[in-house]
């Protein structure tokens, strides 16, 4: 899980994706990105279970499917390391 969430492209789909369900059409405007782009990092993420899609008309509409990822973003949103330690880890 952590290997796949770890492009900068998928991070933000599952970001966008934890307000709600989208279609590849409205993540595309939100990170101004190809559609190409987005239906490949979202197939990859359904490989890895992350995500599902339901077609609902012309429609794919996307959810994150393993709430263990919106825990783990959640965890890594708490890592609020102080500047001291972080000049010493060069981050």
């Amino acid at each position: 899980m952590v290997r796949v969430l770890g492009h900068p492209v998928r991070l933000r789909i599952v970001e966008l994706l934890e307000a709600g369900e989208q279609t590849v059409t409205q993540l595309q405007a939100e990170l101004d990105a190809p559609q190409a782009l987005v239906s490949q990092q979202l197939a990859r993420m359904r490989a890895a279970g992350i995500v599902t899609g339901q077609r609902r008309g012309s429609n794919v509409w996307y959810v994150i499917a393993d709430t263990r990822v919106v825990r783990m973003l959640d965890c890594l949103r708490q890592c609020d390391l102080p500047a001291s330690v972080a000049a010493d880890r060069n981050l």
